[in-house]
């Protein structure tokens, strides 16, 4: 049963679903910063803009993997832990504030769900990601029974 009903909803950009669910875990595709279906940001993150440049974009991607996470949640269950977040960062190769930048992404978890939002986390820079998307955000959560 699907509890969230946002017109945000994550939209697969390909033949995968959001999230897979094994028990009580939950497995969230990477997602992009797209606001209805559309990446509200592109290109690499470069050394030289200031680092809050890229802070809506983590932060989108991060509601789009809690928006999935939570439209896959049973009914009367809820979140009990965020396990792991992955931050994929399309950066220049001379980018070193990975972390800094993933720390936008656990800001917001923990705007949205408190202290389980605070979890294990790596923030790796990669080469291109898909659409030219600067971020990309995988979960893992566990729900309650």
């Amino acid at each position: 049963m699907n509890i969230n009903s946002g017109e945000n909803k994550p939209i697969p950009q390909g033949k995968y679903v959001p999230t897979t669910r094994f028990e009580q875990i939950i497995y969230t595709a990477g997602m992009t910063p797209r606001k209805n279906g559309e990446l509200i940001q592109k290109g690499k993150v470069k050394t030289s803009e200031p680092i809050s440049t890229y802070k809506e974009a983590v932060r989108q991607a991060a509601e789009n993997a809690l928006i999935a996470v939570k439209d896959t949640l049973q009914e009367h269950e809820e979140i009990k832990q965020v396990l792991l977040v992955n931050v994929y960062i399309h950066a220049e190769e001379s980018f070193e504030a990975h972390a800094r930048l993933a720390d936008f992404a656990s800001e917001y978890l923990f705007e949205q769900v408190g202290e389980i939002a605070i979890s294990s986390r790596a923030a790796v820079g990669v080469a291109s990601l898909p659409g030219n998307a600067p971020v990309e955000i995988q979960m893992v959560v566990a729900v309650t029974e």
